[in-house]
């Protein structure tokens, strides 16, 4: 496995601060049942959020990677709560480990780095996050390649169609400057500028 390892961390002390996540997908849903759970494992902070799992930039979770201190233990009711996916799930628990913090999960008990069974399956995770980002890769290229082969274009979708763009360079051979053009068009300069650039080329290889 490439770039997996976990590094041990010594037990938490006295001095152990206990930290909370709790999450739910939508605002019609409670953490009602997720709070009373870590208040009940002692955790006096608890990061709450209402977001999606599958987002990267959930801003409570930031903040708490963020204040995390060496010997701070992370706790969450489910490890759903936490990542959706087993790429995402290892990221964050390493993000945690290298800091100096623990994790753990009250619903999966292997799930705790304090323990030797726990940093095992945490390793193991390392490794299946490994093949699921080599999945995803070929599932990406894969992708890409089958459209390509249907005539799809890649990339964003042209702001202009296909009879603006000839209009625009047949007004900026007549001397409109790309400011005009821009403003006409409801687009940016760089549109217009790489639109007189593709003109330009054409010329040239003709």
């Amino acid at each position: 496995m490439t770039g997996t390892h976990l590094k041990t961390k010594a037990k938490p002390t006295a001095e152990t601060r206990r930290l909370g996540y709790a999450r739910v997908s939508t605002y019609g849903q409670t953490l009602d049942a997720q709070l009373e759970q870590l208040r009940a494992e002692g955790c006096a902070k608890i990061y709450r959020e209402k977001v999606s799992g599958a987002r990267p930039d959930r801003r409570e979770l930031l903040k708490l990677l963020k204040a995390l201190a060496a010997g701070d233990v992370v706790t969450v009711t489910r490890i759903d709560r936490l990542a959706r996916s087993t790429f995402d799930l290892f990221a964050i628990v390493k993000q945690i480990v290298d800091a100096g913090g623990q994790f753990r999960s009250l619903a999966e008990p292997w799930a705790d780095t304090a323990t030797s069974t726990g940093r095992l399956m945490i390793a193991i995770l390392g490794g299946l996050a490994d093949v699921e980002r080599d999945l995803i890769r070929t599932r990406t290229a894969e992708g890409r390649s089958r459209a390509k082969a249907r005539g799809q274009r890649m990339g964003r979708p042209s702001k202009l169609t296909n009879v603006q763009k000839a209009e625009a360079r047949r007004r900026r051979a007549e001397g409109a400057t790309l400011k005009e053009l821009a403003q006409s068009y409801d687009v940016g300069l760089a549109t217009i500028s790489r639109l007189s650039r593709r003109t330009a080329d054409l010329r040239t290889y003709r």
